[in-house]
C-alpha cells in the first residue's frame, strides 16, 4: 500500500482556531506564537491559500501578516479578496479581519483607501496614541510604545474605517467595526510592543470570541481520539531518536493504540559518542502512561556502516541530508518487513510515527509560495514522494517548548524532555565536508566535553543548543614545541525558544576557556577551537 507524506488529517477542525495568512514577515511565527500563549489554536498558511478551503475550516478569526513588499508594487502579493468580504458565498457572516503592517495596507489599497509612500522608512519604537473608542485598543493606555517597521504608509483610511490610534502623522490603527475589520501599522506580536499581548488578546478573545481552551491536556486528548480513527486496527512503527520529540509523540501513539506500536531507533552512523547504547537504555525503561503501565517497544537496527557508506564522498550539504532521509526510511520499510515476519498474521505495519515539528515544516515547505526555502528538514524533505508507509506526525502543529508542556502533561521525566535539540541527519551537518570515521572520532570527542563543560557550569538546561562543529579547514598551531597542522573546532551555543529565531550565547569566558583547552588537550587532531557569534537570521543554528 503506497501513500504519501502529505497524508495527514486536518488538524483542529473540530475547535475553535485562527488563520494566519503569510505575507512573507520575518514576524509571522511571532504572531503565532503569542495567539497560542492565549490558549488558542492557530495556523500558518500561504497568503495564496483557497479563501473556499479556509472558511471550511470555520476559522474564528484571519490575520493578515506584514511583509516585506509594497502593494503599489507590480506583482507585490496578494489574497482572495473574497477574505475582506462581508458575506461569504453561503451568506454568512465571514470571521473578523486584523491586518497587520502590510495586511493594513494591502486591505485599504483593496477597501477604496489610499497607500503612500513614506519619505523614509519608519523602523523601531514609536510612540502611540489612542484617539478614538476601540475594540481593538479596549484597555490599552493612551500611550504606549510601539513597533515599526514599514516604508509606505496609510494615507486615507478605506471608506467606513476609523482611525483609532496615531503615530506622530502616521495612521497607526484603523478599524471598521460593523465589518469587523481590523488593521495596525505597527507590530503587536513583537515583545517592543508595549501593548501588544493585550491587543492580540482583545481580537482574538473578544472580538472573535475564543475561549482559550487549547491546552496541552487537551491537545493530548484530541491527538489521541486522531490517531485511533486515523489507525483502526493497524500496526504503527515510530522512529526514535531519543530526543524529546519522537519520545513524546511515540508515548502520545502508544497512549492511543499500546501494543499496535512498534518504537525502531536506528543506529545512522552519525550519532554521538555512545549515543546509540545509552539511547537504547534510557528508553528501554520508559513506561506508558496507560492505566497497565505497559512499557514502549523498542528495537534497536545498527544500520551505520550502510549510512557511512552512503555518504562517502559526499559534500553538499542538501545531498547529505536527502541521502540520510531516503535511507532512514528505507531501512524502516525494512524493518518492518521483518516484523511482518514475526507476527503471527504476518501483516505489515502500515504507519510510521515521526516527531516532525512546526518549524521543520515552515522552513522546509515555504509558507508564501514564492519565498525561498531555508533548507530540507530530516523528517521532512528528505522523503521521497512514494514510501510504504503512511505518516502520523502527532507534533506537526507544535512549536519544540509546546511539546515539552505536552510531555509534561504525559508524565515524562525531565531527563528527556529537558534534552537539547539535535538534528535528525546528526553529525553529518555538523561536519563540513565529507563524513569520515576518523572525522566523526574528532567531532564525537570534541562534541563531548563542550557538552560536559556547559553540564558543569550548570547552564545546559538554560541554553537551546550547545555543540561543536569540525571545520573543513586546518590552521598552524605549535604544541610540545613542534609545529603542528590540525584540525579547527567551532563552539556554537544559543539561546531560542522554538528555532525559528536564535540569539548567540554569551558564554563566561572562563567555561569558553577550560572548553577549548580541554578539546586541544584530550581530542587529537584539533590544534585550535572558535567560537560562533552568530544569531538566526542571518545564519541558521546548524552550521549546514
Amino acid at each position: 500500500m503506497h501513500g504519501n507524506k502529505e497524508e495527514h488529517p486536518t488538524p483542529h477542525t473540530e475547535q475553535e482556531k485562527i488563520l494566519i495568512l503569510d505575507f512573507g514577515s520575518q514576524y509571522t511565527q511571532l504572531i503565532a506564537r503569542r495567539i497560542r500563549e492565549l490558549h488558542v489554536y492557530c495556523e500558518i498558511v500561504p497568503c495564496t491559500f483557497p479563501f473556499d478551503q479556509a472558511m471550511g475550516q470555520q476559522p474564528q478569526g484571519i490575520i493578515l501578516s506584514g511583509g516585506p513588499d509594497s502593494v503599489l508594487a507590480e506583482g507585490s502579493l496578494r489574497c482572495d479578496p473574497q477574505y475582506l468580504s462581508l458575506t461569504q458565498g453561503s451568506g454568512k457572516k465571514s470571521a473578523p479581519v486584523l491586518g497587520i503592517c502590510y495586511g493594513l495596507q494591502l486591505m485599504t489599497h483593496e477597501l477604496g483607501g489610499q497607500v503612500g509612500k513614506s519619505e523614509r522608512r519608519e523602523y523601531g519604537r514609536a510612540e502611540l496614541a489612542v484617539c478614538g473608542e476601540s475594540a481593538l485598543l479596549e484597555g490599552t493606555k493612551k500611550t504606549s510604545t510601539a513597533w515599526m517597521s514599514h516604508g509606505d504608509h496609510i494615507a486615507r483610511p478605506p471608506p467606513g474605517f476609523k482611525t483609532v490610534a496615531t503615530s506622530g502623522d502616521i495612521i497607526a490603527a484603523a478599524e471598521d467595526p460593523q465589518r469587523k475589520l481590523y488593521g495596525l501599522q505597527f507590530h503587536p506580536e513583537v515583545a517592543h510592543t508595549e501593548q501588544g499581548r493585550k491587543i492580540l488578546e482583545n481580537f482574538v478573545l473578544k472580538i472573535c470570541g475564543c475561549h482559550g481552551t487549547w491546552t496541552p491536556a487537551r491537545f493530548v486528548e484530541e491527538a489521541v481520539r486522531r490517531i485511533r480513527e486515523q489507525v483502526g486496527e493497524a500496526r504503527v512503527v515510530c522512529a526514535l531518536s531519543g530526543g524529546v520529540d519522537s519520545a513524546v509523540a511515540a508515548t502520545i501513539v502508544h497512549r492511543a493504540i499500546g501494543d499496535q506500536l512498534t518504537c525502531i531507533f536506528v543506529n545512522n552512523g552519525v550519532l554521538r559518542k555512545d549515543e546509540y547504547s545509552k539511547v537504547l537504555e534510557r528508553l528501554s525503561n520508559l513506561g506508558s502512561i496507560r492505566e497497565d503501565k505497559r512499557k514502549l517497544n523498542i528495537v534497536g537496527i545498527d544500520a551505520s556502516g550502510h549510512f557511512l557508506q552512503k555518504l562517502r564522498g559526499i559534500t553538499d550539504p542538501e545531498q547529505k541530508r536527502k541521502i540520510i532521509g531516503a535511507e532512514f526510511i528505507a531501512v524502516f520499510e525494512q524493518a518492518a518487513r521483518d516484523l511482518a515476519l514475526q507476527h503471527p498474521a504476518g501483516n505489515l505495519p502500515l504507519f510510521l510515527v515521526q516527531g516532525t515539528l512546526y518549524p521543520d515544516v515552515i522552513e522546509s515547505v515555504s509558507v508564501k509560495g514564492p519565498s525561498v526555502t531555508i533548507k530540507s528538514h530530516h523528517n521532512v524533505g528528505g522523503l521521497p514522494e512514494k514510501m510504504n508507509l503512511k505518516l502520523i506526525e502527532p507534533l506537526r502543529e507544535l512549536f519544540k517548548d509546546e511539546v515539552r508542556e505536552v510531555g509534561r502533561t504525559l508524565g515524562l521525566p525531565e531527563e528527556i524532555l529537558q534534552r537539547q535539540p539535535f538534528p535528525g541527519p546528526g553529525l553529518a551537518v555538523r561536519i563540513l565536508g565529507e563524513v569520515t570515521e576518523e572525522r566523526l572520532r574528532i567531532l564525537r570527542d570534541a562534541d563531548e566535553i563542550v557538552v560536559d563543560e556547559i553540564k558543569r557550569a550548570g547552564l545546559y538546561t538554560k541554553i537551546w543548543q550547545s555543540f561543536a562543529v569540525l571545520l573543513p579547514v586546518q590552521s598552524v598551531g605549535v604544541m610540545g614545541d613542534a609545529r603542528t597542522y590540525e584540525n579547527v573546532v567551532a563552539i556554537r551555543a544559543v539561546h531560542s525558544l522554538d528555532g525559528m529565531t536564535a540569539d548567540w550565547v554569551r558564554l563566561p569566558y572562563e567555561v569558553l576557556e577550560k572548553t577549548s583547552s580541554r578539546i586541544v588537550n584530550e581530542v587529537k587532531g584539533v590544534n585550535r577551537v572558535v567560537y560562533d557569534i552568530s544569531s538566526k537570521p542571518p545564519s541558521t543554528i546548524e552550521w549546514e
